[in-house]
């Protein structure tokens, strides 16, 4: 059975809380539970670097967070569990990637965005306290998930634009030195994607709006009840649109739990009574688990231990990865000219599908003989995965999906059908080799 590859990072800035566990922890523990996946997990500790200068803080986040992950059920003998400071082929990656990817997309980014235009409401310089890690921090991600040709990214909505600059890299990439890179997708639980805080807005530890996973008892009672409500007594109707209290709610229940807090919202419940059930619903799952955290809390040689071993599982990996690419880049042994040229003569003698996207901003595909020629040329695409789904088809079905494709295709060079089908077959063939 083919198995999917699943991967995730948490950046070590804070305390790991609710949002993080609903949002990124407890669907990446459920994944790696699935016979048809392979998961990957690591402390994003470079991505520290950005925001955070303090060393302690980044230090402890990655105790605590690591700790999280094992105390919620990560087991490191099934997934690869690492600290990405461990895996020196990702920052070598990363230069990989800077060379392929536009800055004009880097332009685009959402934080880098954010910053400038916060800048210019001030009036100062537009790029005022933007350092270079910031404006870079996609191209970072985008090697993280190319290092292991992840097919499913678990991201929140807000990051789903990276998850689209990883693609863009790939495809790019793949275009100039053949075919390397997988193009994630994004993979969202459109329930908990992005979890409310205190106050209503997204849970995060820059808006001092968080709950953290593992307070104790108490604090987490007290917390709950300080998340933001109206001021509608008990028994009048309360609107579940817009409540964070409900949110918060739905991401731990059962379906079941929901409808009966929905209809209690339209009953009338007491803003008390319904901090009071969430306070348990979240107890109940959060509670088992603590105990398990303040243990490996306590021994961080554990867990120390633990990401040393998972760096070395992740590097079997990324070490002879890495070699390829540094060959199809050109990085290699003066030595071998001879046995290069004939490794080329070889694939020269195949077409090949390319890929890329024009200045219209629209993706295009075309199928080109060994002599330069193109066979197949197609029509502009807005998306890349859609593109890249026939170049899929046209590999694995050869000519039998020509015609459920006759349509994404111009009109190209004259050519025989004959010769379509033969490049096709040869590629097939070349496959199965």
């Amino acid at each position: 059975m083919t198995s999917t590859r699943f991967l995730t990072g948490i950046t070590p800035s804070g305390t790991p809380h609710l949002g993080n566990y609903v949002g990124s922890i407890r669907p990446s523990v459920r994944a790696s539970l699935r016979s048809d996946v392979e998961s990957f997990y690591f402390l994003a500790d470079y991505h520290a670097l950005i925001k955070i200068d303090e060393p302690a803080r980044i230090q402890r986040s990655t105790l605590e967070i690591a700790a999280s992950w094992l105390a919620a059920g990560l087991d490191p003998e099934r997934v690869t569990f690492y600290r990405q400071s461990d895996i020196p082929e990702i920052t070598e990656l990363t230069w990989f990637l800077t060379c392929v990817i536009g800055k004009g997309v880097l332009n685009r980014a959402h934080a880098y965005k954010a910053m400038v235009d916060k800048n210019a409401a001030s009036g100062v310089d537009p790029d005022s306290d933007v350092s270079a890690g910031l404006f870079m921090y996609p191209v970072l991600m985008g090697a993280d998930i190319l290092m292991f040709n992840a097919h499913k990214v678990p991201v929140g909505r807000d990051q789903v634009q990276h998850i689209e600059m990883a693609r863009d890299m790939a495809y790019s990439f793949n275009h100039r030195y053949g075919e390397h890179f997988v193009p994630p997708d994004a993979e969202i639980e459109e329930s908990v994607a992005t979890l409310p805080g205190l106050d209503g807005r997204k849970m995060s530890k820059s808006y001092d709006n968080h709950i953290p996973l593992f307070a104790p008892r108490e604090q987490l009672r007290k917390l709950i009840a300080g998340i933001v409500t109206d001021s509608r007594a008990p028994g009048e109707t309360k609107e579940t649109e817009g409540s964070a209290l409900f949110q918060i709610y739905q991401a731990f229940a059962t379906v079941e739990e929901t409808m009966t807090l929905r209809q209690a919202y339209a009953d009338g419940i007491s803003w008390a009574d319904a901090k009071q059930l969430l306070f348990e619903r979240i107890d109940h799952e959060i509670s088992p688990m603590r105990e398990s955290y303040l243990a490996l809390m306590n021994h961080p040689d554990r867990i120390e231990a633990i990401l040393l071993a998972g760096a070395a599982k992740a590097r079997k990996i990324a070490t002879p990865f890495m070699g390829r690419l540094r060959h199809a880049v050109g990085l290699r042994d003066l030595r071998s000219q001879d046995g290069v040229k004939a490794v080329k003569s070889a694939k020269s003698s195949l077409p090949v599908f390319k890929q890329y996207r024009e200045s219209d901003g629209q993706f295009y595909f075309k199928l080109q003989a060994a002599d330069g020629r193109v066979l197949l040329q197609s029509v502009g695409f807005a998306s890349p995965k859609v593109a890249g789904q026939s170049i899929s088809l046209l590999q694995t079905q050869g000519s039998a999906a020509l015609p459920a494709l006759a349509d994404q295709f111009q009109s190209g060079p004259e050519v025989q059908n004959e010769e379509i089908a033969a490049a096709l077959q040869a590629l097939l063939d070349a496959k199965a080799k």
